[in-house]
């Protein structure tokens, strides 16, 4: 096994699912565990994200009420938590794509718990490395990320879907916050798989999307993607975002029309004495797996 053993405590677990339980060689999903939020612009937080959406996942029923099963009993393996490295945010990147080599070499699925957005670009990176074939990213945020650079390094989070686009090509859903120098950027480079929140009214959204995207997804999810009136521990909350039920039923679709190669879910920021957004988060997770693991037979499920 690549990575260090640890000894974990009762909450480093996912679904109350104990790492010792199935072992890095058995897993099929590895969890890749990123408390960092060194760049974060507005609200800090998200370094304490990870260890939130663990702890509340632990609250969740493995009976899945949609799928009339337990889907998510076995195949989940949760790493040790990548610590960030203070040099500066590009060393961290760095040691997320060598831990992500790992993870793909050794032909498991990662599953990132960010943590701050920028932590994407080195998932990506190393994707772009190991990945046979090719693949595109989707992302869910209300933000666009495309800077060049932002407050002096082009590793902040408001850059990380530049870094992206540089190396594969991208589909944005959910977006309602641009800047000028991205709808510059925007326009300069002819990127039009951007679906803006405004445009996302009906469902009509959903198969322009899925016919944006290639066979092979990998999918990040910035938790302000969703409305802050269900989702308010972001670092950057912006109104008219998504809501539960029309996200699963899109994500569902993706899931089961698509081949999911990875995926993380970043930027959550625990507000003290709210829980809300630690177990929306981990529920969120949970339907996506759940569907996942029904996909590849891995449960006894059915997608009802």
């Amino acid at each position: 096994m690549p990575f260090e053993k640890v000894l974990f405590q009762a909450s480093d677990n996912l679904f109350g699912l104990y790492p010792e339980d199935c072992e890095f060689e058995d897993a099929k999903v590895v969890v890749m565990p990123v408390p960092y939020d060194s760049t974060t612009s507005y609200r800090a937080g998200t370094r304490g994200g990870p260890r939130a959406i663990l702890e509340a996942s632990r609250q969740i029923e493995l009976y899945d009420l949609e799928l009339k099963c337990e889907p998510v009993l076995e195949g989940i393996h949760v790493l040790p938590p990548l610590e960030p490295d203070m040099r500066g945010p590009q060393y961290t990147l760095a040691n997320i794509e060598k831990a992500t080599d790992e993870i793909l070499k050794a032909g498991k699925m990662p599953l990132m718990l960010g943590g701050e957005h920028s932590i994407t670009a080195g998932v990506i990176k190393s994707f772009k490395n190991n990945f046979k074939g090719e693949f595109s990213v989707l992302q869910l945020d209300a933000h666009s990320d495309l800077r060049d650079s932002y407050e002096g390094s082009p590793f902040n989070h408001a850059c990380v879907m530049r870094r992206v686009v540089e190396m594969v090509p991208a589909v944005q859903i959910g977006i309602r916050n641009t800047s000028a120098e991205e709808a510059d950027f925007i326009e300069e480079k002819g990127l039009n798989n951007i679906i803006y929140a405004s445009e996302m009214l009906d469902d009509s959204w959903q198969d322009r999307a899925l016919s944006a995207l290639g066979e092979n997804v990998y999918l990040t999810i910035d938790l302000d993607a969703f409305d802050p009136s269900i989702m308010p521990a972001v670092g950057t909350p912006e109104p008219g975002g998504m809501l539960w039920y029309p996200t699963l039923d899109f994500l569902k679709r993706l899931v089961f029309e698509k081949n999911i190669i990875g995926f993380d879910v970043v930027e959550l920021a625990p507000i003290p004495g709210d829980i809300s957004s630690d177990f929306m988060a981990a529920k969120l997770i949970f339907k996506i797996l759940a569907y996942w693991f029904t996909k590849q037979n891995q449960s006894k499920c059915t997608a009802a």
